[in-house]
C-alpha cells in the first residue's frame, strides 16, 4: 500500500485535529486509499515545532514554513496557519509541485483566493480546502435528499452560525493560541486586546432558480456553543439540520398523509454517506474528528485516483466572492451579484 508523506504547517487546535485524522484515517478506512506518513511539522519556534513533533508523531520539526515546502520526501502540504499566511504558502508549495489542504478559509480576500486558485489551477496538483463540516454525514444526507429531489424544487434557505465562546470581553484573541479558544477567562496569560471583526452579521440571499435566504452569525449568543444550522424549505418537503446534534437530520415531506405530517429525525449510521467506515449503530455518536478522519480519506482518494476533490480552491475563491459582495452590499445598502466561477475542479 502506498504511504504519502505529509508537511504540516502550524500546529496549534487544527494541527492537532489534522494530525489525529492522519493517524486514524486508516483505521477507519480501510483498506485505505494510501497510509498517510507524518513527515515534517511546522511551528513559530524551534521549540514549539518540536514539542508538536513529539506531540502529533512528525518524524522532523522546524520554524522555517519553506522547508516543508521544499522538503523531497512531502508530498502533501498541510497549510493550518492564521488566515493571513494562506496564500503565501499555498502559491510556493504549488510552485513545488505539491497537493495540497488548507484550512478554511482560505483567503482573506476574494483577490488573494484568486491568486491561491490560478497557482494550483496552472500546477495541476490536488487541492483542498478543508471545509470538514460538509462530511458531517447528516450534512451529506442531506444534500443527497436534495440531488435526488426528495424536496423538490428549493425555495428557501436559512443559515445560522450562532456562538457564545467569545461574549466574554475577558476572553482571549483567537490569535494567542487556538487551544485556548472557548475556554473565556480561563485562558491565563493569552493575549487579550480590542476586536477588529465583525461579531454579528445578517445579509439576504437571492440565488440564480429564484429561491431566497439569509444567512446570520454572532459570537455573541449566550448559551449558543457551535449553533451551525440550516433550514431548507422546497416544494416537496424541508430539511433541518444543527451542528450541535450533528447525528440528527430532521425531515418532513409534504407527500406525508395529514394525520402525520410534520418534522421526523433521522440518526445517521451505516446506511448512510461514510457509514460503512464510521460506527455501526445510527446514533451512536460521531464528532469533530470524525469529519477530519473523512476529510482526510477524501483527500487521499483523490490524490491516489488522480481525481477531482470537493470542496476544492476554486470552491474557496468563490466564497471569497460571495464574503467580499457581502461586505460591499453592506457598505453600498444595494444588492450585489456573484456571478459563477467556471473551474476545473479538484485537480487543477
Amino acid at each position: 500500500m502506498r504511504t504519502i508523506n505529509v508537511g504540516l504547517i502550524g500546529a496549534g487546535f487544527m494541527g492537532k485535529a489534522h494530525s489525529l485524522a492522519y493517524a486514524a484515517m486508516p483505521m477507519f478506512f480501510w483498506p485505505a486509499p494510501a497510509v498517510p506518513h507524518r513527515k515534517i511539522i511546522c511551528d513559530v519556534t524551534e521549540e514549539a515545532a518540536a514539542e508538536g513533533a513529539q506531540r502529533y508523531g512528525f518524524d522532523e520539526s522546524t520554524a522555517d514554513w519553506k522547508r516543508v515546502v521544499e522538503h523531497p520526501d512531502v508530498e502533501v502540504v498541510d497549510i493550518a496557519t492564521p488566515n493571513h499566511m494562506h496564500a503565501e504558502i499555498a502559491r510556493a508549495a504549488a510552485a513545488a509541485g505539491k497537493h495540497i489542504i488548507c484550512e478554511k478559509p482560505l483567503a482573506r480576500t476574494a483577490e488573494e483566493a484568486r491568486t491561491m486558485y490560478e497557482a494550483v489551477r496552472d500546477a495541476g496538483v490536488v487541492h483542498m480546502v478543508a471545509f470538514n463540516y460538509r462530511r458531517t454525514p447528516a450534512v451529506a444526507l442531506a444534500k443527497r435528499y436534495i440531488d435526488e429531489g426528495a424536496i423538490g424544487e428549493l425555495i428557501s434557505f436559512r443559515g445560522t452560525y450562532l456562538q457564545d465562546w467569545s461574549a466574554d470581553p475577558e476572553s482571549p484573541l483567537s490569535a494567542g493560541g487556538a487551544d485556548q479558544l472557548g475556554t473565556g477567562r480561563s485562558a491565563g496569560d493569552a493575549p487579550r486586546g480590542p476586536v477588529d471583526v465583525d461579531d454579528e452579521m445578517i445579509t439576504m440571499l437571492r440565488f440564480s432558480n429564484g429561491a431566497i435566504g439569509s444567512l446570520e452569525a454572532t459570537r455573541n449568543g449566550h448559551g449558543r456553543n457551535n449553533f451551525l444550522t440550516f433550514e431548507l424549505h422546497g416544494t416537496e418537503g424541508s430539511i433541518v439540520f444543527n451542528y450541535e446534534r450533528r447525528d440528527e437530520l430532521q425531515v418532513c415531506f409534504a407527500s406525508d398523509g395529514a394525520d402525520r405530517k410534520g418534522f421526523r429525525t433521522v440518526y445517521t449510521g451505516a446506511p448512510h454517506p461514510y457509514g460503512e467506515a464510521l460506527w455501526p449503530i445510527p446514533a451512536l455518536g460521531i464528532g469533530y474528528g470524525e469529519t477530519k478522519i473523512i476529510e482526510c480519506h477524501d483527500l487521499f482518494q483523490a490524490i491516489v485516483g488522480q481525481e477531482a476533490v470537493s470542496p476544492d480552491f476554486g470552491d474557496g475563491y468563490q466564497i471569497a466572492r460571495i464574503s467580499d459582495a457581502i461586505l460591499e452590499s453592506s457598505a453600498t445598502e444595494s444588492w450585489v451579484s456573484v456571478p459563477p466561477l467556471e473551474t476545473t475542479p479538484g485537480r487543477g
